[in-house]
């Protein structure tokens, strides 16, 4: 990620500040930092805004001064304190949940997965949960709670993520010492079995659809993010996250960035024609980011709008996931297409492992039945001959 300019204050030793869009939208702010030594220990921390804080050089310069006197702790030292101290306060009363999920929230909430952890607790959890005591919940209470969303139809990957959720934050604050020990039966609860084999697929038809309605989109770059997810099968986190420095276009290769990849894991996959032209009508600008974000040093956090938009246009399942879906169909047609083995499948998709393929095996082991079907009657009017 680019770091942002720093400024150095003229007659404030160790302030600056970096400027960044206001939160109202509306022009930038200076956002002051402070540095200074303690134990001979470099420390650098932000300080304030200079409008949501009301934050100013010299109210910088007085913070940073009660810092290396020692009359104050560092941001990080601060923080800490008040955590061991509500664990400590949560201990002797009884935690909550909703004080849990503070917790887990602070831990977590860098992982590119939290913002579907953070809806599924604010929808489903909290405002059956949010206000108990942890020991207090029963396996009864769960169990109601999984039936009420399988009664209102939630699929069964649902249920599973939202049960999974909980039984992770339970597991959590025991793990921190947030929790003496876990609710009664916690280890009993059951998930919905889930059929891994089912896939969302397009058909040649749907999948006209969708580019049609790609492109009659405004927002050109964010349809050409989902056009690439359809001609590379590339997961969501290495689309949002692709740089321009990990296109080789002379020898027609894309890079998978270990540090955001779901393995951690650096690999190479082909750039095919159709993913070559999409990304050559990219437009460039400063971010160094293919698809950048609302900030140039960052990428496009999401599509949601925009998948919705053109799932309508193209007449697709309510519950088709764009990105997911088109991964799959990706994967399923070239599985069909009997003219790529399992192998080389499992290595365009990045699986770590065959198991993880599997999956498109029944449309691949159609094509060769039919194959074989076909000698078979190749063979037969030979013999009638």
């Amino acid at each position: 990620m680019a770091a942002r300019t720093r400024h150095m204050v003229i007659g404030y030793a160790g302030i600056y500040y970096v400027e960044a869009p206001r939160p109202t939208g509306n022009g930038v702010e200076k956002i002051y930092y402070i540095r200074y030594r303690k134990q001979g220990k470099l420390i650098e921390e932000k300080v304030g805004g200079q409008y949501r804080d009301n934050m100013t050089p010299a109210k910088a310069a007085v913070l940073r001064g009660t810092r290396i006197e020692g009359k104050e702790l560092p941001n990080k030292e601060r923080r800490s304190a008040a955590k061991a101290a509500a664990a400590q306060a949560n201990a002797e009363s009884g935690s909550t949940l909703s004080a849990l999920w503070e917790f887990f929230v602070e831990e977590k909430k860098n992982n590119r997965s939290f913002r579907d952890e953070r809806y599924r607790y604010n929808l489903y959890l909290a405002p059956l949960f949010g206000s108990r005591i942890i020991s207090d919940i029963t396996i009864q209470e769960i169990e109601r709670l999984r039936a009420d969303l399988e009664e209102s139809g939630k699929a069964p990957a649902t249920v599973k993520h939202v049960l999974s959720l909980l039984k992770r934050l339970f597991y959590f604050g025991l793990r921190k010492g947030y929790l003496e020990s876990l609710p009664a039966r916690i280890q009993y609860i059951a998930m919905p079995p889930i059929d891994n084999k089912v896939t969302e697929n397009l058909t040649r038809e749907q999948a006209q659809k969708l580019l049609k309605a790609l492109d009659e989109e405004a927002d050109q770059s964010a349809a050409s993010l989902v056009r690439l997810a359809l001609f590379t099968g590339m997961r969501r986190g290495a689309l949002l996250n692709l740089q321009w420095d990990d296109l080789d276009f002379e020898r027609g290769f894309i890079t998978l960035r270990g540090e955001v990849a779901k393995k951690k894991r650096t690999e190479i996959i082909p750039m095919n024609a159709q993913a070559k032209a999409v990304l050559e009508n990219q437009p460039r600008t400063t971010s160094p980011y293919v698809f950048p974000g609302k900030y140039p040093d960052r990428p496009r956090v999401g599509l949601e709008s925009l998948c919705r938009r053109v799932r309508e246009k193209a007449g697709l399942h309510q519950n088709f996931r764009p990105l997911h879906g088109l991964r799959h169909s990706f994967a399923s047609w070239l599985a069909s297409s009997g003219k790529v083995s399992m192998f080389e499948l499992q290595k365009l998709l990045t699986h770590s492992t065959p198991q993880m393929t599997q999956r498109y095996a029944h449309l691949h082991d159609e094509t060769l039945r039919k194959a074989s079907d076909l000698a078979g009657a190749l063979f037969g009017q030979i013999q009638e001959k």
